[in-house]
């Protein structure tokens, strides 16, 4: 593969985990999981050529990997706030069936 083939691969990799960790920032999960699907033909792609092993790509490997760190946590902001609303909602929802057995 040429090195430009590589970089550009990459790159593309690069790109769409910054576009998933803006859609995971703002719950869109359906959206997340299309992205993802883009994700494996790049992410097979470079591991069979080995480039994350390749010390001349050292500072994307350690860009793709501080990517996927921030991906993480935003998904798991959201899987908090989540569930934070939840137990608010079922909190809310006690709240409402108290009221209508007093009634």
């Amino acid at each position: 593969m040429k090195k430009d083939d590589e970089v550009r691969l990459l790159e593309e990799l690069a790109n769409i985990l910054k576009k998933q960790i803006g859609l995971a920032l703002h719950g869109d999960f359906a959206g997340l999981e299309r992205l993802a699907g883009q994700c494996e033909p790049f992410v097979a792609r470079i591991s069979a050529a080995g480039l994350l092993e390749n010390p001349a790509y050292k500072a994307q490997r350690e860009r793709l990997a501080e990517f996927y760190r921030d991906l993480q946590a935003a998904v798991s902001m959201q899987k908090d706030s989540a569930g934070e609303q939840l137990k608010s909602m079922h909190k809310h929802k006690k709240t409402l069936a108290a009221y209508r057995g007093s009634i």
